[in-house]
């Protein structure tokens, strides 16, 4: 079976151990299980993979408990209202399925404590002309296309050592400036020396006057291309260059006979004005997407009591980060 998403590739597998983590093979399916610090416990985590049937459930609770699991995250490929389907882990299953399913399931299975993706993606069909892809805008995203395009910001795919290395650095800052917590040096490192050597991972760079001003990381996997790490600089903020590079990587991606940018996230239908991504749902709105809404995310729970534990300190440790 074809696997449907990058974090079930074998490469992204070969990262996770790389990372000194514990990466297990359920027949066609990957899963990762991650220590609990000063405790011989784990959490399983089983990300993008196919709608969980009773029998899938059966298998991961006897691994999971083989691997001292207290609970196993699933946050399934499954979109709730998909109008076509692009592989066999993408099906029209309702919300309501999921709730049937966890009502006749004998196992603990309810909605995650902390889903790791948000509940929705905006998607860009790339089967569309550019034409039609630049009427779909918001006017104002066309407007700072155009400013970008009058600065002459350069966009390019840029593989080289020094182009990471300038991602590293706007990584760095991007963190800094917006205070929110992200995954460190070795981290980044390890996962782009991995998906590159596999084909899947593409850096694009935007600069303006020699100056680097953004760098994403793109991953390119069957007919669709993600946006899962991207950062940018204060600097020449006027000259619009994440427009013009999101443009242009979605141009890139047509070129190449993709279907699909997925954008890798969306606050909703309904977004919170003063949550901390609003202004980021916003950058990728303006670009006319599809809202595409997933199913969720579920924890398989293992062991009734100490999930119970682990959610109350996992609870107070986020309201003491945030303080």
């Amino acid at each position: 079976m074809k696997m449907s998403h990058p974090l079930q590739s074998e490469s992204w597998g070969s990262f996770r151990q790389a990372m000194g983590i514990d990466v297990v093979r359920l027949n066609e399916w990957q899963l990762t299980f991650h220590k609990i610090p000063f405790t011989p416990f784990t959490i399983g985590y089983f990300p993008k993979g196919p709608m969980p049937t009773k029998e899938m459930l059966a298998a991961l609770d006897t691994l999971g408990k083989q691997k001292r699991a207290i609970f196993i995250q699933l946050e399934p490929n499954v979109t709730c209202h998909c109008e076509e389907r692009s592989d066999a882990a993408i099906s029209q299953k309702q919300p309501d399925e999921i709730a049937s399913l966890i009502a006749r399931n004998d196992k603990l299975l309810r909605p995650s404590h902390h889903p790791l993706f948000t509940k929705y993606t905006f998607v860009l069909d790339l089967t569309k002309s550019e034409e039609e892809l630049l009427k779909a805008m918001h006017p104002k995203t066309r407007y700072n296309l155009k400013i970008a395009q009058k600065h002459s910001v350069v966009i390019k795919e840029d593989n080289s050592n020094e182009a990471f290395t300038e991602y590293l650095k706007l990584t760095a800052e991007t963190t800094r400036r917006q205070g929110f917590y992200a995954h460190n040096e070795a981290y980044h490192t390890t996962m782009w020396h991995i998906m590159k050597k596999a084909g899947i991972a593409h850096l694009f760079t935007a600069a303006y006057q020699g100056s680097t001003l953004a760098a994403w990381i793109i991953f390119a996997w069957q007919d669709t291309v993600y946006y899962p790490y991207g950062a940018s600089s204060r600097g020449y903020r006027d000259v619009m260059a994440p427009n013009l590079l999101l443009w242009e990587i979605a141009r890139w991606a047509k070129s190449k006979g993709y279907k699909k940018f997925d954008l890798w996230g969306s606050l909703g239908p309904h977004p919170d004005e003063h949550d901390s991504w609003y202004g980021f749902h916003r950058f990728k709105q303006g670009f006319g997407p599809k809202l595409v809404e997933f199913v969720g995310s579920f924890d398989l729970i293992l062991n009734p009591l100490l999930y119970r534990v682990y959610t109350l300190a996992d609870t107070i440790r986020w309201k003491i980060l945030k303080f």
